[in-house]
């Protein structure tokens, strides 16, 4: 009676990848998580360090493995897949880690982008780090960075603050809090609230110069310049607009001072969602006027309102 023969593992995929039809063979990656840049929407922004490293690494974590798996035909890496995002992380994390810790290679990607940046992985990555794993960063494209290298703002310092919250009563805070900052603002923003976004940009941050961008990268790239009131007047003319949507709003202006009673209407409004110092510090913002002076008179006013 024969014995039975156990069936054969399955062949390793190859590690390699296809660019400009010539098969770079990759070698395999030290252990650790690598964190991986990938085209926000021209596949032709990825770099020859990411193709390497994914086409090396023992597996490939992805946010939407359809979305990943478009990108990885398009150079031929036959790399495993494994899902990993916000819905199932927790479950998926202890598994992660454990391979990590028996010393395999890992390369993390999300649907587009930088990961992390508004994106699953922190978690793994700050788990990874505290486990002792080396976790390597292989930069590459950012919605963040090539909208702001192409707006015409100013850049020396900006602050990305990603989503607003969807309400508008917690919008107008969040844009109160952010109003002193002498900095680039940039944000992200879905179609159907762009609107109703840029309008509460426009009453709580001033007449500042501003920039929507939209399908970065792609065939129909475009770029909105203007203040914000007018970009909200635009886009609350039009239907809504589809893609992907940065937003960013230039540092504070000097305007003219302000008529007494405007400020303190303002300063009234601001106190509605924030403490004194927060709100005197956007109101002296917006008009340029002396932070402690605009205090004083805060405090009077909330004095006076007995709160």
């Amino acid at each position: 009676m024969r014995r039975p023969v156990a069936p054969k593992a399955p062949p390793e995929p190859e590690r390699a990848f296809s660019l400009f039809g010539a098969q770079i063979v990759a070698e395999p990656l030290a252990p650790g998580l690598y964190v991986v840049a990938t085209p926000i929407g021209n596949l032709g922004d990825i770099t020859i360090r990411a193709l390497l490293t994914l086409a090396s690494a023992d597996a490939i974590l992805a946010e939407d493995t359809r979305v990943s798996r478009r990108l990885l035909d398009e150079y031929a890496i036959k790399r495993p897949l494994i899902a990993y995002h916000e819905h199932n992380a927790r479950e998926a994390e202890p598994k992660l880690l454990a391979m990590l810790a028996s010393g395999r290679s890992l390369a993390l990607i999300s649907d587009a982008g930088t990961p992390l940046v508004s994106d699953p992985g922190h978690g793994l990555v700050s788990a990874a780090l505290g486990d002792g794993i080396p976790v390597v960063p292989v930069p590459g494209a950012s919605a963040v960075i090539a909208a702001l290298s192409a707006a015409g703002l100013p850049s020396e310092s900006f602050l990305f603050s990603g989503f607003l919250p969807n309400k508008g009563a917690a919008r107008r805070a969040r844009l109160n809090a952010l109003a002193a900052l002498d900095a680039t603002l940039v944000f992200y923003e879905a179609p159907h609230r762009l609107a109703e976004c840029l309008s509460d940009l426009a009453a709580e941050l001033g007449p500042r110069r501003a920039v929507v961008a939209r399908e970065l990268t792609k065939t129909f790239e475009e770029f909105r310049r203007g203040t914000l009131s007018e970009l909200a007047d635009q886009f609350a003319g039009e239907p809504q607009p589809k893609g992907e949507i940065v937003i960013l709003v230039g540092p504070p202006v000097l305007t003219p001072r302000a008529a007494p009673d405007v400020v303190d209407e303002e300063i009234v409004r601001a106190l509605e969602t924030l403490s004194v110092k927060d709100a005197a510090a956007a109101v002296a913002a917006r008009h340029a006027l002396p932070r402690r002076d605009v205090y004083a008179r805060a405090l009077s006013i909330k004095r006076a309102r007995g709160r």
